[in-house]
């Protein structure tokens, strides 16, 4: 069952609120994002902790509305 790009915003803006966030639909499937995400909350976290962080965000969405998800995560200077 795909996710609504709107939804999937909404859920992400809320969890990373003042945060610079882009979301695409790779496919127009609402199946398939390219999602980048650039905030504080991510300062002094590894890359691999910045992913675990957008994943846990999602409550359980991945593999189940959510099928493919291209990630990108930084930090503010």
């Amino acid at each position: 069952m795909p996710i609504e790009q709107d939804k999937l915003t909404r859920l992400i803006e809320e969890k990373f609120p003042n945060s610079k966030i882009t979301i695409e639909d790779l496919a127009g499937d609402n199946d398939h994002y390219s999602i980048s995400i650039e905030s504080s909350l991510f300062n002094g976290l590894s890359r691999i902790q910045q992913h675990q962080l957008v994943y846990k965000s999602l409550n359980g969405l991945m593999d189940k509305e959510l099928h493919a998800m291209q990630l990108k995560t930084k930090g503010t200077d």
